[in-house]
């Protein structure tokens, strides 16, 4: 588990201990898109000595991609994300088992893609995306975490099937897309994606530790450039929805055919 020393530094952390380290160690993590989110939360759990990634993108490096993206560098451009992904992550933590699927994430493969994991991080771009990933997640009683950046505004919130709200108890259905600005129109820093994916791979640690009464209930915005945080009680605020998912168990982004 730690031959060579390589995670004293947590396992003296209280919050961790040798204990969580091998619970780590025995984990697995779906990352739905290799961007910015993905790319640093990925690699946060490698180095902490997560046990298997599955890495799902179909997109390629492009040179606009890196002042964000840290798992690639110039000479990865034009490559596959998760297949220059890996190789970083191969270099990072031979330890870990890394799966690596050029497939885009869609209703017709995300069961098989979240097939044997423990917690599934958000790594999309788009709001189908993200309550495709809720779909699965309630229906399988999977963990997941939500994130998002645009510019320097950034959110997230976990969801644990049955313990928490659901996405869709927040967030009913996707907004229009003239309210709903991405990285392309609006930009993205590359230090609110950090702080945001490191949030997100410590909510990911604490479900695979075993550390579910640690998980942040709240739905936390939070402004980079001026410092403001938000944090919303996601279980008072939807204490009266009738979310179509988690409580009528209409899975329409998983299912869209039924």
């Amino acid at each position: 588990m730690n031959p060579d020393g390589r995670y004293d530094r947590q396992m003296v952390c209280a919050h961790l201990g040798p204990a969580g380290q091998r619970r780590l160690a025995r984990g697995a993590a779906l990352v739905a898109g290799v961007g910015g989110l993905g790319c640093a939360s990925a690699d946060l759990l490698a180095r902490a000595g997560i046990g298997r990634l599955r890495l799902v993108d179909d997109d390629v490096v492009d040179l606009a991609n890196l002042h964000r993206q840290v798992l690639f560098d110039e000479a990865d451009a034009g490559a596959a994300k998760v297949e220059a992904a890996a190789r970083r992550i191969g270099r990072v933590n031979s330890g870990v088992r890394v799966e690596a699927v050029a497939r885009r994430f869609a209703p017709t493969n995300a069961a098989a893609l979240a097939e044997g994991v423990d917690v599934i991080l958000d790594g999309t771009d788009n709001w189908p995306a993200r309550f495709l990933i809720n779909d699965l997640a309630v229906e399988r009683g999977l963990p997941w975490v939500f994130a998002g950046v645009v510019a320097a505004e950034a959110q997230i919130m976990t969801v644990v099937p049955g313990r928490t709200p659901c996405l869709r108890c927040v967030f009913e259905s996707p907004p229009p897309p003239c309210a709903d600005p991405d990285c392309r129109s609006a930009g993205v820093l590359g230090p609110a994606v950090a702080v945001v994916a490191a949030r997100q791979a410590m909510e990911a640690l604490k479900l695979l530790t075993g550390a579910d009464d640690a998980v942040d209930r709240h739905l936390t915005k939070l402004d980079l450039w001026t410092g403001r945080v938000q944090r919303i009680d996601v279980a008072a605020a939807a204490a009266d929805a009738d979310c179509p998912c988690c409580r009528r168990r209409e899975f329409e982004f998983l299912h869209p055919d039924r």
